[in-house]
C-alpha cells in the first residue's frame, strides 16, 4: 500500500549527499531534525507503507506538511549542522533532556586580574574553569576549605578585591587567614597566578606531582630540623589527602576519561556521566530524557554526547570518553569531538573488560536506578496521577475514574515453573499489602494462563457476596469487612496485546463480570489493546496515562520473577535437603562450587567428589538423586547464587 502523505518528494530529487533534514507541520513549526550520510536513504525510510512505520514515527510523518533538507559536504558537517538545528528549534519529536538538578560547580575565574575560586550553578562566567558537578552544595565547600589551605588563592568578592588593593588594606577574608589573593598583601599578582595555575593543575588530575613535592619538601624541612615548616608541608599534604580521600581512585592515576551509563525503556532514557581525572570520579551529572520518536542504543548515545560537548570547553572534553555502546556515525563524532577540543584527538570507545567495564557497570546500575526512580516520582506525583486516571477514563471509554486497577502478567522459564503476579494500584499508588502471586498448572500457554489466573482471581468476588448473603438477612442485615482480595477493580490490565487481552475478556465473560473494564500493554510499541477492537490505542509518548501503565506492567513483572525465583530455589532446596548428609552448609559449598544447579546436574560423581567435605558414597547419592529429580529450568546462576548466599550458614 503506498503511504498518502501528500507532501512526499519525489525519488529522484532527494540527493544521495550527506545532510541534514527537518519535518515541519502546516505552521512551519520544526517537528524533528536528523542527520544522514545518505538522504535518500534515510529519508526513503520515513515514506514507506504506514502501516510498517514505528508508532511514534507514523505520528510525527502524518503531523507534518513538509520535509526539507540541506546538503552538507561531510559527514561531520552534518552533525555539527544536526546539533545547531536541534539547539535552535527544540524540535518537539527529537529527545528531550531533563536534568535532574542544577548542580552545583567550582569554578576559577581565570580571566581576572586575580583569579577566584567559588561555587557557582552559572555555566557562562566568561573565561572561568570548571570542575564538577558535586552532588550537594557543602561537598564544593569543604573542597575549597582544604584546597586553599594548599593553593592559597583568592576567595573574596570583586567588590571587596577592589577596595583592598585601592586602599592597600588587606580584605577580611585575607585579615582571618580565608583568602590568599593579591588582596591579602602577601603575594603579588604574579605570585598568585602561579599559585592559580597549581589549583587548576592539580584539579584537572595532576595529585600526584602535588604529593610528591609536598613530601619531599617536608623530609627536607625535618632533616634540617625546620620543623615548623615541616609541620607546614605535613599539613598540606594533610589536606590534599583529604580532598583526594573523598573521590576513591577508581583507575590509574594517569586516567582521564568520560564515561555514560546509560538505561532506557520504550518512553525515556536515564543518563549517567562520570567525569574521571587522575583515575578518581571527580564529578557526576545525571539526566534523564523523555524519547518523542524511536530513538534507541548508538543513535540515543550519539545525541547525549552531542549534548554533552556541543557547547563544552576544549578543556573539559577528554582523550577518551566511554560509551555501552558505539553511535552508528561514531568516525564523524570522533572528528567534531576533535574540532571542539582544538585539534587535539578523541577516542570514543566500549569498555570490554577490566576496571573499566566495572565502572561502566556502576554507572549503569545508577542509570537504571535513576530512571525506575524517575517513573515512580512520576507515578507518584498527585497532579500527575490525577491526570493518568483522567486519561485512562477517556482513553479506554470508562465511565468512571479508575481508582482501583490490577495488573497480571504471567512468567515461566523455557515452558516450566509457570507462575503469575497480581499487583494493585489505587489511587495511582501501589498497594503491596494486596499484591497476590498464582502457581499456574496444566499449561504452558501464555493465554491459557491468563483465563485460568483470571478465572481463579474473580471468583472471589463472587464467593465474597455469596458469603454476605449467608451472614447477614433482610431482617437482621449484619455488615460484613470485605477481605481484601474480594475488592472489586474498575480496570483489569494484562501484560500482552491482542490474544492476551482476548483470553482475559474470554475469563470476565465466564465469570459474569463484564461490567469490569480491560486493557493489555504490548511492550514492543507500547499498544494499549482492548477487547474485540482490531486497532491499539496509541497513548500519547508523554501521556501521564502511558506512564501509569508501565510502571503497573513493570510492577506486575518485577513481582512474578520474585515468586518464579523463590519457587526455585525452594525446589532445589528441597531436592538437596532430603539427601542425607547433606546440610545447609554443604549445600552452599556445593553450589559455589559449581556456580549453578544446571552445572551440578551435569556433573559426574568424580566431579562431585573434589568439593571440600563431599566423599564419594555421598558424591554418588547426590548425582543419583539429582538424575531423579525432574529438571524445573535451573539454568539460572543468579538462583543458584542466591541460594547459596542465602543458605544458613550451620554445620550439615
Amino acid at each position: 500500500m503506498a503511504s498518502p502523505l501528500s507532501y512526499r518528494p519525489k525519488q529522484g530529487e532527494i540527493p544521495t549527499n550527506p545532510g541534514v533534514y527537518r519535518f515541519r507541520d502546516a505552521d512551519g513549526r520544526v517537528l524533528y531534525v536528523g542527520k544522514a550520510k545518505n538522504l535518500r536513504a534515510r529519508l526513503s525510510n520515513y515514506f514507506a507503507p504506514l502501516h510498517t512505520l514505528h508508532e511514534r514515527t507514523r505520528r510525527m510523518v502524518t503531523t507534518a506538511a513538509s520535509v526539507e533538507w540541506t546538503v552538507v559536504a561531510t559527514d561531520v558537517d552534518s552533525l555539527q549542522l544536526e546539533y545547531m538545528w536541534i539547539k535552535e528549534f527544540d524540535p518537539p519529536f527529537n529527545v528531550r533532556y531533563r536534568d535532574d538538578k542544577s548542580y552545583p560547580f567550582m569554578a576559577i575565574t581565570l580571566a581576572d586580574e586575580a583569579p577566584r575560586v567559588l561555587v557557582t550553578r552559572n555555566r557562562r562566567i566568561r573565561g572561568a574553569r570548571y570542575f564538577g558537578p558535586y552532588p550537594k552544595v557543602w561537598a564544593v565547600h569543604d573542597t575549597i576549605d582544604q584546597l586553599i589551605k594548599v593553593f592559597p588563592i583568592r576567595t573574596c568578592s570583586d567588590s571587596s578585591y577592589k577596595k583592598a588593593m585601592q586602599t592597600g588594606r588587606p580584605c577580611f577574608p585575607g585579615q582571618i587567614g580565608r583568602c590568599g589573593g593579591p588582596c591579602s598583601m602577601r603575594v603579588t599578582v604574579e605570585e598568585h597566578r602561579a599559585i592559580v595555575d597549581d589549583f587548576v593543575a592539580f584539579m584537572a588530575g595532576g595529585d600526584q606531582r602535588f604529593r610528591v613535592d609536598l613530601t619531599a619538601r617536608m623530609r627536607e624541612a625535618a632533616a634540617a630540623m625546620d620543623y615548623e615548616a615541616a609541620a607546614v608541608f605535613r599539613d598540606r599534604l594533610a589536606a590534599i589527602d583529604a580532598v583526594l580521600s573523598r573521590s576513591a581512585l577508581v583507575l590509574g592515576e594517569d586516567v582521564d576519561l568520560d564515561l555514560f551509563g546509560i538505561a532506557e525503556d520504550e518512553l525515556a532514557a536515564a543518563v549517567q556521566h562520570f567525569v574521571v581525572r587522575g583515575g578518581r570520579v571527580r564529578g557526576v551529572r545525571a539526566s534523564t530524557i523523555e524519547k518523542e520518536i524511536d530513538i534507541e542504543g548508538g543513535e540515543l548515545i550519539d545525541q547525549v554526547l552531542q549534548r554533552a560537548y556541543g557547547e563544552a570547553a576544549p578543556t573539559d572534553i577528554p582523550r577518551r570518553i566511554l560509551v555501552p555502546a558505539l553511535p552508528p556515525d561514531a568516525a564523524e563524532l570522533q572528528e567534531w569531538l576533535r574540532e571542539r577540543r582544538g585539534g587535539r584527538p578523541v577516542d570514543v570507545q566500549v569498555a570490554q573488560r577490566g576496571r573499566k567495564a566495572d565502572l561502566m557497570k556502576t554507572a549503569s546500575l545508577n542509570a537504571q536506578q535513576a530512571l525506575m526512580l524517575h517513573k515512580t516520582r512520576r507515578t507518584s506525583d498527585y497532579v500527575a496521577r490525577s491526570q493518568a486516571l483522567t486519561d485512562l477514563q477517556e482513553a479506554l471509554g470508562m465511565s468512571e475514574a479508575p481508582l482501583r486497577i490490577e495488573c497480571f502478567d504471567v512468567s515461566h522459564l523455557s515452558g516450566t515453573n509457570v507462575v503469575a503476579s497480581m499487583v494493585v494500584f489505587e489511587d495511582g499508588l501501589p498497594r503491596k499489602d494486596q499484591y497476590r502471586s498464582f502457581s499456574v498448572t496444566d499449561t504452558t500457554d501464555d493465554t491459557d494462563s491468563i483465563h485460568q489466573v483470571l478465572t481463579r482471581r474473580l471468583a472471589h468476588l463472587d464467593r465474597d457476596e455469596a458469603e454476605a448473603e449467608e451472614v447477614g438477612t433482610d431482617d437482621a442485615p449484619v455488615t460484613r469487612r470485605r477481605t481484601r482480595f474480594a475488592y472489586p477493580p474498575q480496570l483489569l490490565v494484562v501484560d500482552g496485546g491482542k490474544p492476551q487481552v482476548a483470553a482475559a475478556a474470554r475469563a470476565l465473560a465466564d465469570s459474569g463480570h463484564e461490567e469490569i473494564a480491560l486493557c493489555g500493554l504490548a511492550k514492543r510499541l507500547e499498544e494499549v489493546w482492548l477487547p474485540g477492537e482490531e486497532y491499539p490505542v496509541i497513548l500519547p509518548r508523554t501521556s501521564e496515562a502511558l506512564y501509569l501503565l508501565q510502571r503497573l506492567r513493570d510492577e506486575a513483572h518485577r513481582f512474578a520473577i520474585r515468586h518464579q525465583r523463590g519457587t526455585r530455589r525452594r525446589d532445589i532446596h528441597s531436592v538437596l535437603e532430603e539427601i542425607p548428609g547433606l546440610g545447609a552448609e554443604r549445600i552452599r559449598v556445593l553450589l559455589r562450587h559449581f556456580g549453578s544447579v544446571a552445572a551440578l546436574r551435569r556433573a559426574d560423581t568424580a566431579a562431585i567428589t573434589e568439593v571440600k567435605g563431599i566423599g564419594p558414597k555421598l558424591a554418588a547419592t547426590i548425582h543419583s538423586r539429582l538424575q531423579e529429580s525432574p529438571a524445573a529450568d535451573d539454568s539460572s546462576t543468579d538462583a543458584s547464587q542466591a541460594l547459596a548466599a542465602s543458605a544458613p550458614k550451620s554445620v550439615g
